[in-house]
């Protein structure tokens, strides 16, 4: 099992940034490929950014590209969601998510571990 806690979550001005924090327990972290999902008032879970286990290769959506930066610390047990230049359709509610293996998938489905979500809201 895996336990996954997001915080950074928060209200900022268009333009601004934020930093999305995700630590996890339990199992051995490092083992587990992360991706960050974002899901907004009336509309389905959508991927934003994933880093394979190793933090060798990230991938992003093509609306955060140039904006989101995803790390990972397996020391710390940690990855981040560094968000820069936010724009209101930015706004939602942020996920942590986990699978098992190193390869990142952007289906939510394929994810085995959730934190419970960190609200974004960018005001313009």
């Amino acid at each position: 099992q895996v336990q996954l806690v997001e915080s950074g979550g928060g209200l900022v001005q268009a333009g601004g940034s934020l930093r999305l924090s995700c630590a996890a327990s339990g199992r051995t972290f490092s083992s587990y490929a992360t991706g960050w999902f974002r899901q907004a008032p009336g509309k389905e879970r959508e991927f934003v950014a994933g880093i394979r286990w190793s933090g060798s290769t990230t991938y992003y959506a093509d609306s955060v590209k140039g904006r989101f930066t995803i790390s990972r610390d397996n020391a710390k047990n940690t990855v981040y969601l560094q968000m820069n230049n936010l724009k209101p359709e930015d706004t939602a509610v942020y996920y942590c998510a986990a699978r098992r293996g190193p390869t990142v998938k952007a289906e939510f489905r394929e994810y085995n571990y959730w934190g419970q979500g960190t609200q974004v809201t960018v005001s313009s």
